[in-house]
């Protein structure tokens, strides 16, 4: 089915299934995905209402960081512009969740440019790719070459690396020409198509889940699912409507877009090369540093730290500068949680988080 969650509908169309899928403990969560007997993928733990402590976190977030937020959204639209086939409809295709708001104000900075522009949000899932069931009913309307995939940011590249595997296989199967071209905000790891920044800072969307994402959970996709050949899932979370900021946010964010704005372009192979080398060198000395056995357990930048924060188990939480206001929401929920945190001016982000090694035993 296609919904709208809590945007507005002419704001983004949901191509997903909605499902009753029961909470998972997030310690049983994490000992099932670490032990390989389940995906994460499979399995949602609960989301429980922000305090009002953390909606201020959010609320001076958006004070600090919605300007510039909102003038590299609208970069990212002139540079996806500048891309797009002249005279073409164009679909902005953005990856659940994270890539939700940005891409509803992504599409209202084309719509202004005069590009007839339909926004969607899909599902892409680490080891499973791309929902193909939602990328044909998108080509049933567009050109191939006029399909935009968007992101909010990089963390190590997986996410990049999927989609580029994932639109591999269905242009194969499907005999299409599918440009598997991410656009996104911050690309810390140097391997989207377009961003309009490497820096790691706070998206203020990143604090906040299903009630800064249209109240629609993280995608799943259990074997059922995947049996029955439609959309991948989520799950509509109505009972957090009262705290809801999806439209409050997108709106905020458009307020302050400007109308011009320079172009966001591709990385020069040097500039590519520089970031993805400093991602990789991080990640294995982090590797090394704390014995983990896994990439999946170093969570790197801002964004993927709140990630693992919110929703994985996390073990110790490492901060650049405690100084840096995009931090306090991830010292907050370090604190919440008992997590511990480490200060490391060396650090090549401003964040980072280690999950724990769970025995599969228990």
């Amino acid at each position: 089915m296609s919904f709208s969650g809590s945007y507005e509908s002419s704001d983004v169309t949901f191509l997903l299934q909605l499902l009753h899928v029961p909470d998972v403990d997030i310690h049983e969560k994490e000992r099932l995905i670490q032990s390989g007997k389940k995906h994460y993928s499979e399995m949602l733990s609960t989301e429980r209402p922000p305090s009002e402590r953390y909606l201020l976190l959010f609320e001076q977030a958006m004070v600090l960081q919605g300007a510039r937020l909102a003038r590299h959204c609208a970069q990212l639209a002139a540079g996806m512009l500048a891309l797009h086939p002249t005279g073409k409809p164009c679909a902005v295709v953005s990856l659940a969740r994270a890539g939700t708001p940005i891409g509803v104000v992504v599409k209202r900075a084309l719509v202004r440019q005069g590009v007839e522009t339909r926004h969607y949000s899909i599902s892409i899932i680490r080891d499973r790719g791309i929902d193909a069931a939602a990328l044909d009913e998108i080509r049933r309307d567009f050109d191939d070459d006029a399909i935009h995939f968007v992101d909010g940011w990089t963390g190590k590249g997986v996410i990049t690396g999927e989609l580029k595997r994932s639109i591999a296989a269905y242009n194969q199967q499907r005999n299409a020409a599918l440009p598997a071209r991410l656009c996104v905000v911050a690309d810390l790891a140097g391997s989207a198509d377009l961003a309009a920044t490497h820096e790691d800072y706070l998206i203020p969307s990143a604090v906040l889940n299903a009630v800064v994402s249209g109240l629609v959970s993280r995608t799943v996709l259990t074997d059922e699912v995947a049996r029955s050949g439609g959309f991948h899932g989520a799950v509509y979370l109505n009972e957090l409507a009262p705290w809801d900021q999806s439209r409050r946010y997108v709106d905020a964010l458009w307020r302050q877009c400007p109308e011009v704005a320079e172009p966001a372009r591709p990385w020069t192979e040097s500039e590519r090369a520089r970031l993805r080398q400093t991602s990789e060198l991080c990640v294995s000395q982090l590797m090394s540093e704390f014995g983990l056995v896994s990439p999946h357990q170093v969570k790197v930048g801002i964004g993927e730290a709140t990630r693992a924060l919110l929703r994985r188990l996390p073990e110790r939480l490492l901060v650049r500068d405690a100084a840096v206001s995009g931090v306090a929401h991830l010292l907050h929920l370090a604190a919440q949680r008992g997590v511990a945190i480490e200060f490391r001016p060396e650090l090549a982000y401003e964040a980072a988080v280690m999950i724990a090694a769970v025995s599969s035993d228990v």
